[in-house]
């Protein structure tokens, strides 16, 4: 073991995961809910080939891709001191404003960098060196962060319209329909947490990265790395479905709600992780199977649309693990 982490330590750098957990969901379903705000504003807006929207949405995206490759580096390095990463984020909150989003960003940013100035001096005093430039590093960029916030700080709030009338075709529409569009949301949240968890689980545990055989020499990988490499491709297309599937939400003037459901589950073995990601597709192609139908019936042609494609690649996820199967 690199250094002999207290409990204490490790809980405060998995409170560091619980954050980078929150605003990279935060993020990106602010991101994806610009177009609904864009259509509750000004006029003018369309006259303009690029608007405030447009700007502060790209920086959103950015800011939340950031956030999880700080999310998968201090995974790694929990597994690394013989930890375990947290699966549970902070509560996430989205807003229903640009100004809302602004300050929820500033927040957040203030919050981190107040979090992450106790775990460099923790880790200063306990002599884990590598912890420390890690996040004096993440420090640096979560303080750009802030900085473009206050960028925006003072923002003119532009007037909002109101909903939109209702119509006869939207009334397809219904609260139990938007239920199952958010419990495949929360499907896809469970998944990107799941995978990322495992991924950087096979990366960081000491035990996954042994390698026995003269072939895994050789090869310099085993199977913990195979499925590692597996997983990043995996949770990166999951990232994909969670923000089509917001965005579908948000475009038809519905809320997109950020929650983890079912809970995540890591595994303490390379077989464990092909197991229940096995079954966290087959979950995800039986409720997608399902919203298609019910889509079908409505008459939401885009959306069956939607989760046809993405079904396929959940397909071809199970068959990837499943190929693994011991």
């Amino acid at each position: 073991m690199i250094i002999k982490p207290s409990d204490e330590y490790l809980e405060l750098l998995n409170k560091a995961v619980a954050r980078e957990l929150e605003v990279s969901a935060q993020y990106i379903l602010q991101h994806t809910k610009m177009e609904k705000l864009l259509r509750k504003v000004i006029r003018e807006n369309y006259l303009l080939d690029e608007t405030t929207y447009d700007i502060i949405g790209k920086l959103l995206k950015e800011l939340a891709i950031e956030e999880m490759k700080h999310l998968a580096q201090i995974m790694e390095r929990i597994y690394l001191l013989g930890g375990t990463a947290t699966t549970k984020p902070d509560k996430i909150v989205i807003g229903n404003s640009l100004r809302e989003f602004i300050e929820l960003g500033l927040k957040a940013e203030q919050e981190a960098l107040e979090l992450y100035r106790l775990v460099i001096n923790e880790a200063k005093k306990v002599g884990d060196i590598k912890t420390w430039r890690l996040f004096t590093e993440i420090y640096r960029q979560e303080e750009e962060h802030l900085i473009k916030f206050q960028d925006f700080q003072e923002i003119e709030e532009e007037p909002d319209l109101g909903e939109t009338p209702e119509s006869e075709w939207r009334k397809i529409f219904n609260p139990e329909y938007i239920t199952l569009l958010n419990k495949a949301l929360a499907s896809e949240i469970s998944a990107i947490i799941q995978y990322t968890n495992q991924h950087e689980k096979a990366e960081g545990l000491e035990e996954m990265r042994k390698l026995k055989s003269s072939l895994e020499v050789v090869r310099e990988k085993n199977k913990a790395k195979i499925i590692s490499e597996l997983l990043k491709k995996v949770f990166m297309q999951e990232m994909e479905h969670m923000e089509k599937i917001s965005e579908r939400i948000f475009e038809i003037d519905r809320e997109a709600l950020a929650q983890v459901d079912p809970l995540p589950e890591i595994g303490n073995s390379v077989n464990d992780f092909i197991e229940l990601d096995r079954a966290a597709e087959d979950y995800a192609i039986r409720l997608y199977r399902t919203i298609i139908a019910e889509a079908n019936k409505l008459g939401d042609i885009k959306t069956k649309v939607l989760f046809e494609e993405i079904i396929q690649q959940e397909e071809e996820h199970y068959w990837d693990f499943d190929d693994f199967l011991p």
